[in-house]
């Protein structure tokens, strides 16, 4: 029980930490924040390991390097020296598209590596890439040669409108306050909806809306499509 009650504790010690850190996945960590990661898991354990380990000897250094990589973040966004000896900065390893070979051997950055960073950008021909940069997460950025991107609207000459994409109104069953007030979705207008739908919020496992009203409902569990 006190093992138990230990790690509840911990856990929610560190998501409150981790949430002031903000949101980040694991693979777009800089490398001070992946640093503080690896101290906090390891530092949390221990108390649950070993209860002759006062919790107090798990909290503290816990919030202090919570603390300090908040302090680093706040410097780091008003510094760009101070970004730079920390985090970094993005290097280009392919460049009109030639590939660098010194900075990819000082970065030491296999073929391999940036194949596979490129088959994850859905690019399986490097002939086609323009540049590439490693990000200073160690993620790989590409921007294509004109040839292979993607056909946009702004190439066609289509003219049309920019418009917010449409928006959770009902999620599971609850109503999403947040986005209707954003989207300037009244209340009376849902229940009119609802009610042409015979459904009720309870029904709705899905509901989107955008700023025109266009919506797509998708009711819960054997309801039945409806939009």
């Amino acid at each position: 029980m006190i093992v138990l009650i230990r790690a509840v504790l911990l856990y929610l010690l560190i998501i409150f930490c981790m949430r002031l850190m903000g949101k980040r996945q694991l693979g777009e960590l800089q490398p001070s924040e992946l640093v503080i990661t690896i101290l906090i898991s390891n530092i949390a354990s221990l108390p649950i390991e070993d209860n002759s380990i006062p919790m107090i000897m798990g909290i503290v250094p816990i919030v202090v390097l919570s603390g300090f990589e908040l302090i680093t973040s706040n410097i780091s966004l008003k510094s760009k020296k101070f970004r730079t000896l920390v985090s970094g900065k993005p290097v280009i390893i392919v460049r009109n598209g030639e590939i660098d070979q010194k900075a990819m051997k000082d970065l030491r950055f296999s073929i391999d590596d940036l194949m596979e960073s490129l088959r994850g950008k859905s690019v399986f021909d490097i002939r086609d890439v323009q540049y590439a940069i490693v990000e200073t997460t160690g993620q790989v950025s590409v921007f294509q040669k004109h040839d292979a991107q993607t056909v946009t609207a702004k190439m066609l000459d289509v003219k049309g409108s920019d418009t917010d994409p449409p928006a959770v109104i009902i999620s599971d069953g609850q109503k999403v306050p947040a986005a209707m007030e954003a989207y300037s979705i009244p209340e009376p207008w849902l229940q009119s909806v609802l009610r042409e739908k015979k459904l009720r919020v309870e029904d709705v496992f899905l509901m989107t809306a955008d700023r025109n009203r266009q919506y797509y409902i998708v009711p819960a569990a054997s309801k039945g499509g409806a939009k």
